[in-house]
């Protein structure tokens, strides 16, 4: 067997076309350019180089960005002026905060003064409350969750009564993964370092989701035959034959569950594309729940 390559590159450029006509219908009708504002205190390599991913990303399907940048040494006084002062810019649709803030940030208290409304990243506590409650739903979900499901529903995987293993327990990626498929009538298993027999958890899912953080973790025989792998880890290992002396690899070791697996996602080029797509649907969401 031969796993089905799931490319997330594909199907996140057919979003972010999709996306970008609609954009530009709203500017032929007069309605504001959508507008994304982003936050980053520090100068974390990663976040900068992300942020400035999502500009780029911004530009190219015709929305407004506007990054602010605070020094590391930024106070939580600073972080929350700044962050009123986003609340209340008609021209800013939608606020990121990049996460993680530097030690000493209280993320919580930053992330209650975006707006609903404005919460593209889906992290507002109430956004979150409404996500874990039956019967309630946010007004938007974490960019990362939300492409893993689109990904899921598109390449036409079987959501309901299946076994779904998350492992991971983030509040970005795992538990509103989790929180996601059991809406779906998945259900769910969520793993993490303190699980026992973890091999054997892994092996009952139907779809995994590996978010862990650790490179090649998940070895090819924890998985089931057919089972569907999304991974979403991006690590770096060292290698004296690329380019920059390294290559990004996943938690899964995909060489291996490559020949197991029914469907996977490869790293890079599965779930990293589908996460930028999301932000920029969510902020033209955003737009037409502002002005219409």
């Amino acid at each position: 067997m031969t796993a089905n390559i799931i490319d997330g590159k594909a199907i996140a450029l057919q979003l972010r076309n999709e996306v970008a006509a609609d954009v530009a219908r709203r500017l032929a009708e007069g309605k504001p350019r959508p507008g994304l504002a982003t936050v980053i205190v520090g100068d974390n390599p990663a976040s900068v180089s992300y942020v400035k991913s999502k500009h780029k990303a911004c530009g190219e399907v015709g929305m407004e960005s506007y990054g602010h940048h605070l020094a590391e040494d930024a106070s939580q006084a600073d972080l929350e002026a700044l962050l009123r002062e986003l609340g209340a810019d008609r021209r800013v649709h939608g606020i990121l905060v990049q996460l993680p803030l530097p030690p000493g940030f209280n993320e919580e208290a930053a992330l209650s003064l975006v707006p609903l409304e404005k919460d593209v990243d889906g992290f507002h506590p109430v956004n979150v409350g409404r996500l874990a409650q039956k019967g309630r739903d946010p007004l938007f979900i974490p960019c990362t969750p939300a492409g893993i499901m689109w990904m899921l529903r598109t390449t036409g995987v079987r959501l309901e009564g299946a076994q779904a293993v998350v492992l991971g327990r983030s509040n970005i990626v795992g538990m509103p993964t989790a929180l996601l498929l059991v809406r779906e009538n998945s259900t769910v298993t969520i793993c993490h370092s303190k699980t026992a027999d973890l091999p054997v958890v892994i092996r009952s899912a139907d779809i995994l989701v590996a978010a862990i953080g650790r490179a090649n973790f998940v070895r090819g025989e924890w998985i089931k035959p057919g089972a569907v792998v999304i991974d979403v880890g991006i690590n770096r290992v060292d290698d004296a034959a690329a380019k920059n002396g390294y290559r990004l690899v996943g938690d899964v070791a995909f060489a291996e569950a490559v020949g197991v697996a029914g469907a996977i996602t490869p790293v890079p080029g599965g779930v990293g594309p589908m996460t930028i797509a999301m932000l920029l649907k969510s902020t033209l969401k955003a737009a037409q729940q502002q002005d219409g």
